[in-house]
């Protein structure tokens, strides 16, 4: 091999292997931002089809109803404690800030947060839904027939 030949083969071997680490370091550090979404049943039994359950420390997008009667607000500070529920465990859901207007016991919501228990998500960000005819697809296949269950329960409250 003649050295003009050998020194473009380092220089294009060099340039593949740079562009390789940067790849490798993009796909690290984005990996690092992806909040994967998961139901109250998903965290405590893993996903139906792998079986895979979010870590301790992992940040989540949850997604379910809110329990009836487990909203606890501290008189104190902007603190408040609730649960979620889809169709089966429900996951304790701790935040502090203010909620949405349209946040209320019984409504679909959908928390961001880190998990810090094996059933407990500390929320950086509460989304209600937007109306009353609207429940993200993912939510509504999860919660199934229980939403009407608890929106029949939500009524019985208020009458």
């Amino acid at each position: 091999m003649n050295p003009r030949r050998k020194k473009r083969l380092t220089i294009v071997s060099s340039i593949l292997l740079g562009i390789a680490a940067v790849a490798g370091l993009t796909l690290y550090a984005l990996s690092q931002n992806i909040d994967l979404f998961y139901t109250p049943t998903e965290i405590v039994q893993g996903k139906t089809d792998t079986g895979i359950k979010p870590v301790i420390g992992q940040r989540i997008r949850i997604g379910g109803l809110v329990v009836p009667g487990s909203v606890k607000r501290d008189s104190e500070s902007l603190k408040v404690s609730f649960q979620l529920v889809d169709k089966g465990p429900m996951v304790t859901v701790n935040f502090d800030g203010i909620l949405p207007d349209l946040f209320r016991e019984g409504q679909g919501i959908v928390a961001n947060g880190t998990l810090v228990g094996a059933d407990v998500l500390e929320a950086s960000e509460v989304l209600a839904k937007h109306d009353e005819n609207y429940m993200p697809k993912e939510i509504a296949e999860a919660v199934g027939e229980n939403h009407q269950k608890l929106d029949y329960n939500d009524k019985q409250l208020s009458n």
